[in-house]
């Protein structure tokens, strides 16, 4: 025996472990089944498993994140991209050149470009539209004896849109063949993301063909509006213009790929997302008939007899609250992705280079950890010193850090405004054949929703 065999060895550090891996899953499938059939209930039942939970979609695995102090980590770190499962399954939709999409150097130039149109001094300026298209909706809800509450909603939120960013008339006979190929498009594409079957999703059957026929025409629709501005030799100060004449890092014209994922980007995910949550307001003021008769009271208060306008909006402290505790329970950003780019570690867990991590905005925003009374619908919690007891990340409905929606001011004057316009101006009670269960696509809202819209 040697003196050296006789010195005492230093025990290695354990590196950090890995997940736990969550039950149910499937051959083949793995949890993709769960995420098709009930997605809701399955992501807000893995917190009961830890921060970080392993699952199986297909032959991937992927990690799920539940707690809000991860989801903030994962949201400003480095370590993680906008990349994973619906990242993939939106590519054939918002292309790879685009704001929401684009990563790094790329993005960021991106953000500079559009970001002046979104400034708050800027935001005003869109007060005009927003008002004319809010009073709008009011004249087509007075008109229909029963208001279709989806295509209504879209209509608006396309609309408002397209006429204040790009600034066109030329909108208003696209607005409803955008309307319809998005409600194709998103519902096909969270299919595609929960159960990646590849090249079965190219075989010519009905949905398929459906599916390919509205992204044709959407890609159509927005080639014929740079088409259109182009030809007409006008620039106005839009978002649309800055497109035009932005220049990449070497001072040179950007390509037409990247104005036309740019277009996309703005069309499609705000239309979708401002359309779904006009959704669900209207089915929680027809839920909750209380929260009408306090947002005329503020109304009254505020605006006295006359119509509302958008200086109006940030008096509007109870209506905003109901937009926020709308979006909190029914975010239509239910669920998101990130790709990490190195091997890194997340909550005590080792996560590998190129694996994907999932999040659900809806779990975190009713953990009864973060939140009492967390399944009912309380916009006083957001009252000054209320908000203040809300753990950091266990509320941000346009994201964190360098993803954060850059429209997030634009989105909230434009859904206070249209709240506070139509709880002024109606009632709401549900017309025979409405379904206000929850629709699960790329985005959440009320499945079917037709309301009776009662003046007075």
């Amino acid at each position: 025996m040697t003196v050296e065999s006789m010195k005492p060895t230093t025990p290695k550090t354990p590196g950090p472990s890995e997940p736990p891996l969550a039950g149910g899953g499937l051959p083949l499938l793995g949890h993709g089944w769960k995420l098709v059939r009930d997605p809701l209930a399955f992501l807000a039942r893995l917190r009961e498993h830890g921060d970080v939970v392993r699952l199986r979609l297909g032959p991937k695995t992927v990690y799920a994140v539940t707690s809000p102090e991860l989801t903030g980590a994962l949201a400003l770190s480095p370590d993680y991209i906008i990349s994973g499962p619906l990242w993939e399954s939106l590519e054939s939709l918002l292309g790879k050149e685009g704001v929401a999409t684009a990563n790094g150097p790329l993005h960021r130039r991106q953000r500079r470009t559009i970001q002046p149109a979104f400034r708050l001094d800027a935001i005003p300026g869109y007060g005009p539209i927003m008002e004319e298209e809010a009073h709008a909706l009011v004249d087509r809800f007075r008109g229909a004896e029963v208001v279709d509450v989806t295509a209504e909603a879209f209509r608006v939120s396309v609309r408002i849109s397209a006429r204040c960013l790009m600034r066109g008339s030329y909108m208003d006979a696209r607005s409803e063949r955008i309307t319809s190929a998005l409600a194709t498009l998103f519902a096909g594409m969270y299919q595609r993301m929960v159960v990646p079957l590849g090249p079965l999703y190219r075989v010519p059957i009905p949905a398929n063909r459906e599916f390919n026929r509205a992204l044709a025409d959407l890609h159509r629709l927005v080639d014929e509006i740079v088409a259109d501005r182009r030809a007409s030799g006008q620039k106005p100060d839009d978002l649309l213009t800055a497109l035009l004449e932005a220049v990449d890092e070497n001072g040179d014209p950007i390509g037409e790929q990247e104005i036309h994922d740019q277009v996309i980007a703005i069309l499609t995910p705000g239309s979708e997302t401002a359309g779904s949550v006009v959704m669900s307001l209207l089915n929680v003021l027809t839920e909750h008939p209380d929260q009408v008769d306090k947002i005329r009271e503020e109304v009254k208060n505020v605006v006295g007899d006359r119509p509302v306008a958008f200086d109006d909006v940030r008096k509007l402290q109870h209506t905003a609250n109901v937009v926020v505790e709308t979006m909190r329970l029914y975010p239509a950003v239910w669920i998101l992705t990130r790709r990490a780019v190195t091997e890194t570690e997340l909550g005590g867990y080792r996560i590998p280079a190129g694996a994907d991590i999932v999040y659900s905005p809806y779990a975190v925003q009713r953990d009864p950890r973060s939140y009492e009374r967390h399944t009912e619908f309380a916009p006083d919690r957001w009252l000054p010193g209320g908000s203040a007891r809300v753990p950091k990340y266990a509320m941000a409905p346009f994201g964190v850090g360098n993803r954060k929606c850059p429209s997030d001011h634009f989105s909230m004057a434009e859904l206070t405004l249209i709240t506070a316009v139509l709880a002024s101006a109606f009632r709401f009670e549900p017309a025979p054949g409405s379904d206000n269960r929850t629709h699960i696509g790329i985005t959440l809202r009320p499945r079917r929703l037709r309301l009776r819209a009662i003046p007075g």
